[in-house]
């Protein structure tokens, strides 16, 4: 495998782990305050709907953008009123959240558009398209770095870096801030922060509505960044691909975005089936390739669910004591 071909395949893992990113941000944040929330999928179902709908019909990416982010915002809140203000099950109020969300994009879509719940093809300003970062020109004929500044970290659409820079912006709010602290103190112990004065239910639904601007995003890209328009459940199980990877981090910022690079680094050799059979020497399924990060998801679930601990007050409702 030569170095441009590795580059290729980088730059495809970068690409392919911007949704994964943003979908497990956004279940940090809920899950740090103490909201489980398998919704994810869901979310960034309908938000990958309405942004290449709006986005379809208006021309521009940004009405896309702020109607994706607005239909996540929407789904969290309602994932909000059921788990904090009714106190119902996190997990059936997530379960409820992806089957409204794969049924409702696909109906709406046929109803207007009729083309079988997909939107119209976007192009042009309807899409983000890949901005050139400064100097790439110039940088390449550098050996090693002009390469890899102009093929891997140029190119890119806007949303890629806004997911990258949410990272460390993540560990900094949650780990360097008194919202953070809060936060993470709410999923914990809330009686503890009830006592001090502090609202649970404010903390909890400010975690839920970052969730689902979050989701919003990794919608958004799915439909306007990584594709030109949505399809039916485009989202192809990457909101519990997210949940996996989250689990793999032990619900910590820098650890999941390794996580989702390890995530997408396997969706993309499923593209390149020959680079890995040259290194392996081995003939491999393309069922199989395709069938890794679910496998890996498996694995994950099944080996780390018991080892990574979740915030202790996670999934159980809040009860003011009287």
């Amino acid at each position: 495998m030569d170095f441009l071909t590795l580059l290729q395949i980088l730059d495809t893992t970068v690409r392919l782990a911007t949704p994964l990113l943003f979908a497990c941000l956004a279940g940090l944040f809920s899950e740090r305050a103490g909201i489980f929330d398998i919704g994810l999928e869901g979310k960034m179902l309908l938000a990958a709907f309405f942004s290449g709908a709006l986005a379809a019909t208006s021309g521009s990416v940004w009405v896309g953008l702020l109607a994706g982010v607005g239909a996540s915002l929407a789904l969290a809140i309602i994932h909000g009123l059921a788990s904090i203000t009714f106190r119902g099950n996190q997990l059936i109020s997530g379960v409820a959240i992806n089957f409204l969300a794969a049924g409702l994009s696909v109906l709406i879509a046929q109803s207007w558009f009729q083309q079988g719940g997909r939107t119209p093809s976007l192009s042009g300003n309807a899409r983000f398209n890949s901005i050139d970062l400064p100097f790439s020109e110039a940088f390449a004929d550098i050996p090693w770095f002009g390469p890899i500044y102009r093929e891997l970290i140029s190119g890119h659409s806007i949303l890629v870096y806004v997911g990258f820079l949410a990272v460390p912006l993540t560990w900094y709010v949650l780990f360097r801030t008194r919202f953070g602290l809060r936060l993470r103190a709410v999923g914990e112990n809330p009686a503890a922060v009830d006592t001090a004065g502090i609202s649970v239910v404010w903390l909890r639904y400010s975690a839920v509505a970052i969730c689902g601007v979050l989701c919003g995003l990794a919608g958004v890209y799915l439909a306007t960044g990584l594709q030109a328009g949505f399809v039916k459940d485009m989202s192809s199980g990457r909101g519990f691909i997210a949940l996996a990877a989250l689990i793999f981090a032990k619900w910590r910022p820098w650890y999941a975005l390794w996580a989702c690079l390890l995530f997408g680094f396997l969706q993309a050799l499923s593209f390149r089936p020959d680079v890995l059979q040259s290194v392996v020497q081995i003939s491999i399924p393309s069922q199989l390739l395709d069938a890794l990060p679910f496998i890996l998801t498996v694995v994950i679930l099944a080996g780390f669910v018991g080892k990574a601990i979740p915030p202790r007050a996670g999934g159980e409702p809040y009860v003011k004591e009287r």
